[in-house]
């Protein structure tokens, strides 16, 4: 038991209830829990209990204990009570606290998943679509560029030297030689209207009788839009072996007169976008002649003299 001091409330419950009490004589009070059986707080609901030896301030009194019971409870246990008015509706921890309503913000990481999900899909979306636009693009470009071929006209021939005579090969064997040293000229046209284009060529070969006698190339250089170039090709061929086919060459009182045939290809090749868009050509060219070593003037050739392939 603990002595205690009255409170205002507790003098003022007990006053009209106690008229027969000794001012001297002392009065002890117990702080039990509150014994309200429907909120069944143990911790914070106290009451104030007399203890006496007479019988009317015993703490079975009606009007004391009930007094102090409803006093106390009306105190302690308002705070409490549900919304309804009625007590022991909410419901208790493991460490005796009232447990109280959580309001839980469901789908908060969902929707932040759900949000950078969709930015993803999104920039996925807009990547796709661009190389579409992209690649369609480049299409109707190359597509657009496929008609532009390179224009190869050949112009003239000019011999320098043409000289048969008889000799012998690298392992002894005699045979006719044919010298031929001369200079071809071709005019090259560029017809595109929005790209260059780069200009060279397989081995320019003079040919006797499935022989090559002479040979020279084109070196690869860059041609601007819609322009045109001519350009220069020299041929040499020495000393080289005729074999059986030596026969067919022709002696006149005016020289020698050599059949030959004029064989290469033209390879052109455009960058439209840089190089993700590019555009090839090529034009293989034959050209048949007859060199006469009397005559020292370029042979012309006509347009339909060769053909463009």
């Amino acid at each position: 038991m603990m002595l205690s001091t009255k409170s205002e409330s507790d003098i003022t419950s007990l006053a009209p209830s106690s008229p027969s009490r000794s001012p001297k004589r002392p009065v002890y009070y117990v702080q039990s829990p509150s014994r309200d059986s429907h909120d069944g707080d143990k911790s914070s609901s106290m009451q104030a209990t007399p203890i006496s030896n007479s019988p009317m301030e015993s703490p079975s009194h009606p009007s004391f204990g009930r007094h102090s019971r409803n006093s106390s409870a009306s105190r302690f246990s308002g705070i409490f009570r549900s919304s309804s008015g009625r007590k022991g509706s909410r419901k208790r921890n493991d460490k005796g606290w009232p447990e109280c309503d959580v309001i839980l913000e469901e789908g908060s990481y969902n929707e932040f998943g759900d949000k950078a999900f969709t930015r993803r899909f999104q920039a996925l979306i807009a990547v796709f679509t661009f190389v579409v636009v992209f690649t369609v693009f480049c299409l109707i470009i190359w597509g657009a560029s496929r008609p532009y071929k390179a224009e190869v006209t050949v112009k003239s021939l000019t011999v320098h030297n043409l000289y048969v005579g008889e000799g012998s090969d690298f392992t002894g064997v005699p045979t006719k030689m044919l010298t031929v040293n001369g200079t071809l000229r071709m005019n090259i046209y560029n017809p595109a209207t929005f790209f260059g284009i780069h200009v060279h060529s397989t081995p320019i070969n003079l040919v006797f009788s499935d022989i090559t006698v002479a040979t020279g190339e084109l070196k690869k250089y860059y041609q601007p839009r819609k322009s045109h170039r001519v350009v220069s090709v020299n041929l040499e061929g020495n000393k080289v072996p005729l074999y059986g086919a030596g026969s067919y060459i022709t002696m006149s009182q005016t020289g020698v007169e050599v059949p030959l045939t004029l064989s290469f290809e033209i390879r052109s090749r455009g960058y439209v976008v840089g190089k993700l868009v590019k555009t090839k050509h090529h034009k293989e060219i034959t050209c048949p002649l007859v060199i006469n070593s009397s005559g020292s003037k370029p042979i012309k050739f006509k347009r339909n003299a060769c053909t463009y392939d």
